[in-house]
């Protein structure tokens, strides 16, 4: 994920009031030496690297060395949030409705014909640790179903096979330390190229509409504001997080929570800032704030 890395890092440093702070970059490719030399010069670090290594928890527990404070949520929060099993586990455990599913280890045998049966058809096939929908096919048959757990398993040595829902896509943006605060709920809309929101439609401009505010009933749009708030906070997310939903039959099901949203131009969180009346500046205003409050400066 490192070009959608690239590109949420280009927008927020270009949306970066130069009047309140001195930005600079570092790419841990090339910078990491760099950045461990200048730790004591740096008073907040602004994490966009999304996918393995950015979202699941390493470079928050380097930072953390590093004694760096940074945007976001903590190591354990993103450990837990990045791993699918253990967030559905952690957010099913207080209540929130998540769609049924079978885990698969590498080098386990598994019986295809009663996945179907606990599943039904289609089946949607992830790996358990991954972002942007890498890794993700739906699969409506055995040879389909197999094909799909072998493309997940080159992305984790643990796949997930879930239950299809078919229904409205939605997501909503949670803002805050201890009193949350969402952002309009935006309604994703992949075009007929694209069966769900993968990975090249959620940052290919044109591939998906996204309608903000969603055109769902207000107590739908409440559901899931007090959904993504009880989400952020049973996975203990910090400053900010995106919880991705989907309503069949009326019925909301929460997907997956992010806990490092993407920031470019067809992401979803600045999207619903706009709609809140906030630019990207006063965003990561926003943002910055509530970072340097949680660290208590």
């Amino acid at each position: 994920e490192r070009e959608v890395s690239l590109k949420s890092g280009k927008a927020v440093y270009a949306a970066l009031n130069r009047e309140r702070y001195d930005v600079t970059i570092y790419d841990p490719r090339n910078d990491l030496e760099v950045l461990t030399k200048r730790r004591a010069e740096i008073d907040l670090a602004f994490i966009l690297l999304h996918g393995k290594f950015g979202e699941d928890g390493r470079v928050q527990g380097m930072l953390d060395i590093l004694q760096i404070p940074f945007v976001g949520s903590g190591v354990l929060s993103s450990a837990m949030a990045m791993n699918k099993r253990i967030a559905k586990d952690v957010c099913r455990g207080v209540g929130l409705r998540v769609a049924e599913e079978v885990i698969l280890k590498q080098g386990e045998r598994f019986s295809v014909k009663r996945l179907i049966a606990k599943l039904g058809s289609p089946v949607v096939i992830k790996p358990v640790s991954e972002g942007s929908s890498i890794g993700i096919s739906i699969a409506h048959d055995r040879e389909e179903i197999l094909e799909g757990i072998d493309k997940a398993f080159q992305y984790d040595a643990e796949v997930m096979a879930e239950e299809y829902l078919d229904g409205t896509e939605i997501t909503c943006c949670v803002l805050g330390n201890q009193d949350l605060e969402t952002l309009p709920v935006v309604e994703i809309v992949p075009d007929v190229a694209h069966t769900f929101f993968d990975y090249e439609a959620k940052y290919l401009p044109g591939a998906t509409d996204e309608i903000c505010p969603a055109r769902i009933a207000p107590a739908l749009a409440e559901e899931a504001a007090s959904c993504a708030k009880k989400a952020h906070r049973a996975l203990k997310c910090s400053v900010w997080s995106r919880s991705d939903m989907i309503i069949r039959d009326k019925t909301l099901y929460l997907l997956e929570i992010n806990t490092l949203p993407g920031m470019t131009e067809t992401s979803l969180f600045p999207l619903a800032a706009r709609r809140a009346g906030m630019t990207l500046s006063d965003l990561l205003d926003r943002l910055i704030m509530c970072s340097l409050e949680q660290y208590g400066e």
